[in-house]
């Protein structure tokens, strides 16, 4: 279709060259003197110019009706792409602003989180201001990881100990020694280590950190290490990630100490690890138990068999005494049945054979 509009175009100016051709032509031939046989050929001419060019204006006519009707159809595929694509355009648009305007929404939402965090971020500050109020948020974080990772009956919060001592938690291994966990840490001078300003305040909150924490373990391994009745191991739970590698960059002298008392500081993320390996060390003492509960049932079992292949035998031989006294049995009633043939066939001295009866059972009467 695109090809066809210069070739009619190219039509309609060769006709209408042609045409003009014709037409001076004519003129020419009209004014050159009047000769008989020259008028002849020039009406001839004009005849055959004049079909020619009437042939050419309805060639002419055709191309342009032809032009028309390719112009329109031009006309209407281009109306019918431009609405589509404004169809198009108009869905898209539809589209990027219901996206835009969700996306608005989640942004609101994560600015009233923002809000709400900074708020959270202030009262939690305030919290751990207070060493009551810090001591209670440190338990119920080490309680939380507890209760989430571990069974019920597994673990108990503030039990008492032979020594009258009431740990923060105590997990009950395989072996029925529970592994104490404190929660409760000095962090005022890990606090006023990190805020110290000059060399000599620094020097001086390390100081006062080393001295904290050592009493700290010192009194964890003096109150819940008790030989034969805890672990050998307590756990000191830190509630916060940066304070405990604060405590391993700057003090791994105290947290080396610490291992040498037989306490282990741990942060949120190793307690939770520590709980993992409890929790694999607790399920593989159950699958030992139930091992030794399956093995014990295993030996009833087999004992069982081994009675029933006994009586079974037993079984076998009494079938077989059974089948050894009716084979007798038939070997006495084929007998039988031979004698009776062979009475059968006795013939008497007279030729004449009388029929042996048999004598009459007696009759049971009752009560005798």
């Amino acid at each position: 279709m695109t090809g066809s509009l210069p070739i009619v175009a190219a039509a309609a100016v060769f006709i209408a060259c042609a045409a003009l051709a014709a037409l001076a032509f004519m003129l020419w031939q009209a004014r050159r003197p009047a000769q008989p046989e020259a008028d002849a050929d020039l009406k001839r001419a004009h005849a055959e110019a004049a079909a020619r060019l009437e042939a050419m204006i309805g060639l002419l006519a055709k191309g342009q009706s032809q032009l028309a009707h390719t112009v329109n159809e031009r006309l209407d595929s281009v109306s019918h792409r431009l609405g589509d694509s404004l169809e198009k355009t108009k869905q898209q648009t539809t589209e990027n602003l219901q996206k835009l305007n969700e996306r608005l929404a989640v942004i609101d939402s994560a600015q009233k989180n923002i809000t709400a965090l900074a708020k959270e971020v202030t009262s939690l500050q305030s919290v751990l201001g207070n060493k009551q109020s810090r001591g209670a948020f440190g338990q119920g974080q080490m309680e939380a990881i507890i209760q989430d990772r571990l069974p019920k009956g597994s673990y108990a919060f503030q039990q008492a100990l032979s020594n009258r001592t009431r740990p923060d938690c105590c997990v009950f291994l395989s072996d029925k020694r529970p592994l104490v966990i404190d929660a409760k840490f000095p962090l005022e001078a890990v606090s006023a280590f990190r805020e110290a300003k000059s060399e000599d305040e620094r020097k001086a909150a390390a100081q006062r950190v080393r001295a904290d924490v050592g009493k700290h373990v010192a009194d964890i391994a003096g109150k819940y290490l008790i030989p034969g009745e805890t672990h050998e191991l307590a756990f000191m739970f830190v509630p916060s990630e940066s304070v405990y590698a604060e405590l391993h960059e700057s003090f791994d002298d105290i947290v080396q100490k610490a291992f040498r008392s037989k306490v282990v500081i741990v942060s949120p993320s190793l307690l939770m690890v520590a709980v993992h390996v409890v929790q694999q060390i607790q399920r593989d003492a159950r699958m030992r138990e139930a091992a030794g509960r399956i093995q014990g049932e295993v030996g009833l079992l087999i004992e069982d068999v081994r009675r029933m292949v006994e009586r079974v035998d037993k079984l076998k031989q009494h079938f077989g005494q059974a089948n050894e006294d009716l084979r007798q049995v038939l070997i006495s009633t084929e007998k039988i049945e031979q004698r009776g043939d062979r009475i059968k066939d006795v013939e008497f001295a007279d030729g004449a054979a009388e029929t042996i009866r048999a004598p009459a059972m007696p009759k049971l009467v009752a009560g005798e």
